[in-house]
């Protein structure tokens, strides 16, 4: 069965989703898991686009041993420098340069004829293979360049001895016959084109990004690129996990198959959910919590009787487990560890502690502790954003016929203590002005949201917040059986990551990238 490469780019187009701002150590705890799910490469990031960037890459470069790991380049020397920068230690290092092709970027953003254009790229190509000896060659906006054009850029490329040629449909524009079409076309007209892989990047402004994906494949492409997810700029990019399982389900008509270890995709999927704070909805293909779940009186007589009539894929072949609440407050350390250990959580032993103890506040609120309460507790505390302010304390006056009252206390990480009380429109807007006035942050709040991470009347809750300050946006999230609470921790936290982007990252440079 033919062999289809996985191109995971969570880390750096799934990261320019809006909002999104991964640190250091994020960036490497989701690569761990890119690499525990079997991806064979690792898109890290865009190294020219910032000092913190180029740092996240190198991190991740040093802690992945057995995928791929790549950096984003601009056709330019500086970002080609940068990407070597960033990848030195890196085990298998690809440099991914990219040059849009298409007629309206021609003409509007590089203002170049087509000689310049390809020159510019047969330049960067022969200069990144000074140092690398895989180079990805990417036409932005392939899917709506000429075809004739297209065909001479990919001929220099596989001239130039670049390792895979990406054909990105960058604006999500084509259809699923006029994507796989393409590479049909080139398979048929670009000479010696079996010297190097083709590779389908897909946007899914139209939602076809999976079916324009599998057309790919069915005419002969070698890679998709993608995220978990399909997070991304604007409406996303190809679902990794929706591709793999179309694959792995359909083999019948598509005689190929990734090599994912299937079993860790729910892991994955929850992993980047906590960290980006992009919450998966309930219907999303695959991973979403009602993927698996029958509602019809219909579709449940069929389930008792045969699974396979309503259920194409089994949950446990992505991940999904039954077995719930398995946890309480007379559980021991060893117990909870041993647990944890069987959960994936193999936790060195001050990591442990710490996880203990939270565990133990959390069952004395709760009288039954289930397997999702232990992942939102454990991946919050993965999550944690280098905390600038900790909230210490919070108390909260309400009366329906006055304003509520919030007080809140504190501490800055340089030993500070800060009190302070104000009133708003509900108690939630009382606690959010307090908070201002004791960070001294003029921020502006541009969203919030709650979900229920469990079930029952002392359910953990989950609060997600996003804060803007001067066009920079950060995310944010608090779990608490309290929603007050929650909401609290979850606009520190924003405002921890907001403080941190706009110190260590700065502001990113507005790069149209494939």
């Amino acid at each position: 069965m033919r062999k289809i490469y996985i191109f995971d780019t969570t880390l750096r187009d799934g990261e320019q989703s809006p909002g999104v701002n991964l640190n250091t150590r994020e960036k490497v705890e989701i690569a761990y898991q890119l690499e525990k799910l079997g991806v064979d490469r690792i898109e890290a990031g865009f190294p020219a686009a910032s000092p913190g960037d180029l740092a996240a890459v190198n991190a991740v470069a040093r802690a992945v041993k057995n995928a791929s790991i790549i950096g984003l380049s601009r056709a330019r020397e500086q970002d080609i420098d940068a990407v070597r920068e960033a990848l030195k230690g890196a085990q298998d290092p690809c440099l991914h340069l990219f040059l849009a092709t298409s007629p309206i970027h021609r003409q509007y953003k590089l203002r170049m004829e087509k000689e310049q254009v390809k020159d510019t790229a047969r330049s960067a190509i022969r200069y990144a293979r000074q140092y690398f000896d895989k180079v990805e060659f990417s036409l932005e906006d392939a899917g709506r360049t000429e075809y004739d054009f297209m065909v001479e850029m990919v001929t220099m490329a596989v001239e130039e001895g670049a390792y895979v040629v990406n054909i990105p449909d960058t604006v999500g524009f084509l259809t699923p016959y006029e994507y796989g079409n393409i590479f049909k076309h080139l398979k048929e007209n670009v000479p010696n084109i079996e010297k190097v892989q083709l590779s389908a990047h897909c946007h899914d402004d139209l939602g076809m990004a999976t079916a324009n994906a599998l057309a790919a494949i069915l005419n002969g492409a070698d890679q998709i690129e993608g995220t978990i997810n399909g997070i991304g700029e604007r409406a996303g990019n190809t679902s990794l996990e929706e591709v793999a399982m179309a694959l792995e389900t359909r083999q019948d008509f598509f005689n190929a198959k990734t090599s994912l270890t299937l079993s860790e995709i729910a892991r994955t999927s929850r992993l980047v959910s906590k960290l980006t704070g992009m919450v998966v909805p309930g219907n999303k293909a695959i991973v979403g919590a009602n993927a698996f779940a029958h509602e019809s009186g219909i579709h449940q007589d069929g389930m008792l009787k045969e699974k396979t009539t309503y259920e194409i894929m089994s949950p446990e072949t992505i991940g999904f487990k039954a077995t719930k609440l398995v946890m309480g407050k007379h559980s021991g350390r060893h117990a909870f560890r041993e647990h944890l250990i069987e959960l994936g959580y193999n936790l060195e032993e001050e990591a442990l502690n710490e996880a203990f103890a939270k565990f133990k506040i959390l069952a004395d609120k709760k009288k039954e502790i289930s397997d999702d309460d232990l992942f939102a507790l454990l991946e919050e505390r993965l999550a944690d954003a280098p905390e600038l302010f900790q909230l210490d304390s919070l108390f909260v006056s309400f009366d329906s016929e006055g304003s509520p009252t919030a007080k809140i206390r504190l501490s800055t990480s340089d030993g500070e203590v800060r009190e302070e009380e104000s009133s708003g429109n509900g108690s939630v807007d009382s606690i959010y002005n307090a908070i201002d006035k004791a960070s001294q942050e003029e921020v502006k709040l541009a969203d919030y949201s709650i979900k229920g991470v469990t079930q029952g009347k002392d359910a953990l809750g989950e609060v997600h917040v996003a804060l803007t300050q001067d066009g920079i946006t950060a995310q944010g999230r608090g779990v608490s059986t309290d929603i007050l609470e929650a909401s609290a921790r979850a606009y520190v936290d924003s405002l921890n990551r907001l403080v941190e982007k706009r110190k260590t990252y700065g502001r990113r440079d507005n790069i149209s990238m494939i």
